[in-house]
This record gives structure tokens, sequence and C-alpha cells, in this order.
């Protein structure tokens, strides 16, 4: 599974597809509603193939994660909804990934990683093969919160 061309941009919603890239900025189109809308080099972009889950070991990427919830479910849609209550979703994802680091991970990172979920698996963008060798080589891991509603808790910051 390659989510190299797959974004998430601060402030918007969902994730995006790169569709073309200059010097200066980038074009992205939504997978929600398919709009198309230019990306600066000033946005703080993620692709979806650097972010990863803190565990109470090593970083979990999040294609890892994704393959984890599409064993869990058959490659269909997350059986629980983002929207539901904390204990559901927390209980889900320990389901998913088992040793996530509770104090490191908030319940926001949870509702948009089941979002990003829903959405690839919508498009049928989600499967359980590997990349190639250079995903296994370990990818820098970032943040899965780029939002303001709680502190940067989830950046990885390595000693």
């Amino acid at each position: 599974m390659d989510l190299s061309e797959y974004f998430t941009i601060p402030g918007k919603p969902g994730v995006f597809k790169m569709l073309s890239q200059s010097k200066s900025n980038a074009v992205m189109e939504s997978l929600i509603d398919g709009k198309r809308l230019p990306v600066f080099t000033s946005d703080k972009i993620s692709s979806l193939e650097e972010i990863g889950m803190f565990t109470n070991g090593e970083d979990v990427p999040l294609t890892e994660v994704f393959q984890n919830i599409f064993r869990k479910e058959n490659g269909g849609q997350a059986s629980v909804s983002p929207k539901a209550d904390n204990k559901a979703l927390q209980a889900y994802f320990s389901e998913v990934l088992p040793d996530w680091d509770k104090d490191r991970v908030y319940v926001s990172d949870i509702k948009k990683l089941i979002t990003w979920y829903n959405l690839l698996a919508e498009k049928n963008l989600i499967s359980l093969e590997e990349k190639s060798d250079k995903e296994t080589a370990g990818a820098d891991v970032s943040s899965v919160s780029n939002s303001s509603e709680s502190p940067e808790k989830s950046t990885n910051e390595k000693s």
C-alpha cells in the first residue's frame, strides 16, 4: 500500500491526493468531494506515509495501522464511527493497535485516523500489499495531530 501521494492539510477535513507539484505550490484533490485546491510551500502538509502512531515500544507507521483495521473489518469501513464516545473509540483502537501509548495518543488522533481510514477504504486505496523496500527502511514518523484542539503531545521527538 503506497500512501506517498496522499496528504493531510491542517484546517481542511479529510485526505488529499497530490495531482501536480511545482517549486512554490502543489495542486491537491480532496477525496471527500473531488474539489481541487492549491497548496503552497508555507502550508504544513503531511504525507500519510510519514505519519505514525505512538506505542509503548517503536512507533507504528500509519500504513500498518490501516492494514490492521483492514484485516479486522475484512476490507470494509471501520465498525466504529469517528463520532462515537471516547471509551468506544479507545476500545476499538486497543483492538487494532493493542500496544498504543494512551498518554501520547489522544482521542482526537483516533477520530482522525478512523476518518482517514474510512475515506481511503471507500476509494479502495487500502490493501494488505507491502510497498517497496524503501517503505520498510523506516520513514520518520510525524504527528497525527496537527489541530489546535490539543497540545502537540503526538509529535515524535527522538532523544
